[in-house]
């Protein structure tokens, strides 16, 4: 028997294995493809303090091996997620994480504060810094240390565990999670999409709505290994949820010997709903054919 337990900063997990945000539903969605309380953690599409609607189609595309994405984070708002959703996904038995997003530090504190009162299977938020900012300072908010930090910190009103997700767009990605840790962060989610664009060859234009968007998959896979890395080399002590082009048992396993405590399935989904029972089918199989007892011991240990 291999022990897949483990811990991210307060929150112990029966196994290291969760969905990605984004990619599986806001609620229980994924239920009638599994027991979602099978997994360490299921992971909610980003919300937002209000309604959004997202992007105009098209939204989706196939990028060679990978997938190119500008949803735009649609989403019903934080209050109708948590009168519509979230019963019938707490009746699942799953450890729920919310993802949350905003468009200035004032929206991500809004949207924490909703959560306060969320019942105890919410173990977490992950915060979504991807996003472009629209407070009058250019650029996304994981490409700016302090700004990273300023958000973590209006995001303590939720009242439970804050992970910050991380962009991979940035050479600033060891500094800026030493910024949300400082500021209260607990873990960090690495990483989030590649800023990607695909053109059309018969119209000779971006196929996209909004033009170019978020790239992810197997491809990105490396880039997600050295995220984790990094920024494990560099902050030992900070527990790190790896996230990128995780189809199969190596691929987590590859991810946790870089650092990672936990894994998230995200683009796979899409081939397949059950990918993340199967990949920790796989991790449970790898493990026992390598003499591995616990995955504890893997964590870290590629460095």
């Amino acid at each position: 028997m291999v022990d897949l337990r483990t811990v991210i900063g307060s929150v112990a997990l029966p196994n290291p294995v969760m969905t990605a945000s984004g990619t599986a539903g806001h609620g229980a969605e994924f239920q009638s493809f599994f027991d979602l309380a099978d997994l360490g953690a299921h992971v909610v599409k980003s919300l937002a303090a209000f309604a959004w609607e997202g992007n105009p189609a098209p939204r989706l595309h196939p990028a060679g091996a990978g997938m190119i994405n500008a949803v735009g984070l649609q989403g019903p708002g934080v209050e109708a997620w948590l009168r519509d959703d979230l019963p019938s996904l707490s009746a699942t038995g799953a450890r729920i994480v919310v993802s949350i997003w905003g468009r200035s530090v004032d929206d991500y504190r809004r949207a924490a504060a909703m959560l306060a009162d969320a019942p105890a299977e919410v173990v977490a938020v992950e915060v979504n810094l991807s996003c472009p900012n629209l407070e009058g300072r250019r650029g996304i908010f994981a490409h700016d240390p302090d700004l990273s930090g300023e958000v973590i910190a209006a995001v303590d009103g939720c009242g439970r565990p804050r992970w910050a997700k991380l962009s991979p767009n940035t050479d600033r990605i060891v500094e800026v999670a030493a910024a949300v840790r400082d500021a209260g962060a607990s873990a960090v989610t690495l990483v989030n999409t590649l800023l990607g664009m695909v053109i059309d060859p018969g119209s000779r234009r971006p196929v996209l709505g909004v033009g170019g968007g978020g790239f992810s998959g197997a491809p990105i896979h490396p880039v997600a290994v050295r995220a984790v890395f990094d920024v494990h080399n560099s902050h030992p002590d900070l527990p790190i949820v790896g996230v990128g082009g995780v189809t199969d048992g190596w691929s987590a396993i590859e991810l946790v010997l870089a650092g990672a405590s936990a894994v998230q399935v995200g683009t796979a989904n899409f081939v397949s709903p059950r990918a993340p029972v199967q990949v920790l089918r796989e991790v449970t199989e790898w493990c026992t054919h390598h003499g591995v007892n616990s995955v504890a011991e893997l964590i870290g240990a590629g460095h």
